[in-house]
């Protein structure tokens, strides 16, 4: 099992995903186009595809000239049945790659959010044996309208499109169910002077939101990981 993951900017992490992509004993290939990687030009010799979030917006091809070939990228993995995972930016590029809009700012949510589940998402395999309802990590200002033919999965009470379907196995998901506990100490650390200015007393009420809302979040983050992790086919070539 062959997947390529995508970091958008060096804040990105694999997290839950990763720890689920090495139980299932699949080989992970890092790409950095913020680096000068080279996004290839089609699926082939991979069975998944994972792209991250990033602190760019899904429409910044100024600034980020690898994004168009990304966005057809997924499609392409989609297109030929193979496994597709965006997180947060990841799952906004991917609506951009089938033809949704993205919606640029207005749209701001941070820390653990409760996520519903809608009837499609209740019988879809990527959240077998969740509840109804559960939190997530939250970090982001953009949203997206959902391209026509996907199957909408979850919402939360401030933005209606928490995570889509198109096809078998193309997944959005806009909240970091791939953020442990762990992973967002790492954040804390590393965007500290932001949060300071930007999310004022995020760090101060940090460890008792953490400690009341992180157990159960990260065992539905994992969870989440492992199922859509089931969904590659191995050997595609």
């Amino acid at each position: 099992m062959r997947v390529l993951a995508v970091y958008n900017f060096e804040g990105s992490k694999l997290g839950q995903v990763g720890q689920a992509l090495e139980e299932a004993g699949a080989e992970v290939e890092l790409l950095h186009p913020h680096l000068g990687d080279e996004v290839p030009e089609a699926p082939e010799g991979y069975d998944g595809l994972v792209v991250l979030g990033g602190t760019q917006n899904a429409l910044a091809d100024d600034a980020c000239p690898w994004l168009p070939k990304l966005c057809g990228l997924m499609r392409a993995f989609g297109e030929t049945d193979r496994s597709v995972l965006g997180i947060c930016l990841g799952s906004q590029l991917l609506a951009r790659a089938y033809g949704g809009d993205n919606i640029i700012g207005g749209a701001s949510e941070f820390g653990w959010q409760k996520v519903q589940l809608t009837t499609q998402g209740k019988d879809d395999p990527i959240f077998s044996d969740l509840p109804s309802a559960f939190h997530m990590f939250q970090w982001h200002d953009d949203t997206f309208n959902l391209p026509p033919g996907v199957d909408r999965l979850a919402a939360s009470s401030q933005v209606k499109n928490q995570a889509f379907r198109m096809g078998r196995a193309a997944y959005g998901l806009q909240f970091h169910f791939e953020a442990d506990r762990a992973l967002v100490d790492v954040w804390n650390r590393e965007f500290a002077s932001w949060l300071e200015e930007n999310r004022p007393g995020w760090l101060e009420r940090h460890p008792a939101e953490a400690a009341k809302l992180g157990p159960k979040a990260d065992a539905a983050g994992l969870t989440i990981a492992r199922n859509w992790v089931r969904t590659i086919i191995p050997s595609r070539g």
